[in-house]
């Protein structure tokens, strides 16, 4: 049955209150979602970023080390070892020979000047290891002279202690160097050490001598360069 005006009047009345009904309703919704009730993301990936422990900051990476070798020091000299050397080093010098006193063994005067050293740290002449002390070194004894003389004598009287080139660690300032450059068993140059230089497990020892005249001669360049294949040997005076 078709509805009259005033039915079809109510009906729109109606309507239109309910529609009102819902839009204040979703207004109200709209309004109660504020950022501090709206639900976080609860996804996995957020959990797990969340959870996870800080990494560490990365380090720089630690440059090598380089460890120099230490230098060790001289052990400071006794008053009679300084006056051998500084008589070693007065004199080393073919213009600075005392030869008004001791002589010159030509080309073959090592020993003598060695022996000179010898006394200006104290030993004495006796009847085996003497010289006239004139300026005449060929009156001399042979074992005042001669490197294999004088090896002999201090190996008999025990004036000092016989130690190889592989005991350069004992070897000190003061104490006698000898060589043999062909391996002959004998001794064919002598001097005296005037400096041991020793930097980490590294020794180097020098000498002085004459003929070759040398204040700091390397005991490596004699038997290295200078006669290759040859020998050291030392005497380690108390």
């Amino acid at each position: 049955m078709p509805l009259t005006k005033w039915q079809r009047v109510g009906l729109a009345a109606a309507v239109g209150a309910v529609l009102a009904v819902g839009a204040t309703a979703l207004v109200v919704q709209v309004l109660d979602e504020s950022p501090a009730t709206r639900s976080q993301p609860t996804d996995a990936a957020s959990s797990a970023a969340t959870d996870a422990p800080a990494r560490a900051t990365p380090e720089a990476p630690t440059e090598p080390v380089t460890v120099e070798p230490t230098e060790v020091a001289e052990p400071a000299l006794s008053p009679a070892v300084t006056a051998q050397r500084d008589y070693l080093l007065a004199h080393w010098n073919l213009d600075n020979y005392n030869s008004a006193e001791w002589g010159i063994l030509g080309e073959n005067d090592c020993v003598n000047f060695t022996s000179q050293a010898m006394i200006e740290r104290g030993w004495r002449m006796d009847d085996v290891w003497s010289s006239p002390r004139n300026g005449d070194a060929y009156n001399a004894s042979a074992a005042w002279r001669s490197s294999t003389a004088f090896m002999k004598y201090i190996a008999s009287t025990g004036k000092a202690t016989a130690l190889t080139d592989q005991q350069r660690d004992q070897v000190k300032v003061g104490d006698i160097a000898q060589f043999d450059w062909d391996n002959s068993g004998d001794r064919d140059h002598t001097g005296v050490v005037t400096r041991v230089e020793r930097v980490g497990e590294t020794i180097q020892i020098f000498f002085a001598g004459h003929t070759l005249d040398s204040d700091y001669r390397s005991v490596d360049t004699a038997i290295t360069v200078d006669h290759p294949g040859g020998t050291a040997y030392y005497w380690s005076v108390p």
